[in-house]
């Protein structure tokens, strides 16, 4: 893949509790963000890879879900998240 893991690793310490948890909804949502941001970039270059924006588009709708988990459960932790992603709704 194009993320080597100690990038992984700084992203979950960044976002998650420890570098070790995966599992939070922050840090899969920044997980998320990366990879729709890199396959963007992408499909700007390649056109008309169809494969590549049906990834995307899974991602972005995977990225939404964790997002409205979130503000329905913890509004804090989604308001921190959006803020420091960037994100608008």
């Amino acid at each position: 893949m194009y993320l080597p893991s100690e990038k992984k690793k700084s992203f979950f310490a960044k976002y998650g509790k420890d570098e070790n948890d995966t599992g939070s909804a922050e840090a899969q949502i920044a997980m998320f963000s990366y990879r729709i941001s890199h396959l963007t970039e992408h499909l700007k270059k390649n056109r008309k890879d169809f494969n590549t924006q049906r990834a995307l588009v899974n991602l972005v709708g995977k990225r939404r879900r964790l997002l409205n988990y979130l503000k329905k459960t913890e509004i804090s932790r989604y308001r921190v998240i959006i803020k420091e992603l960037g994100l608008r709704k």
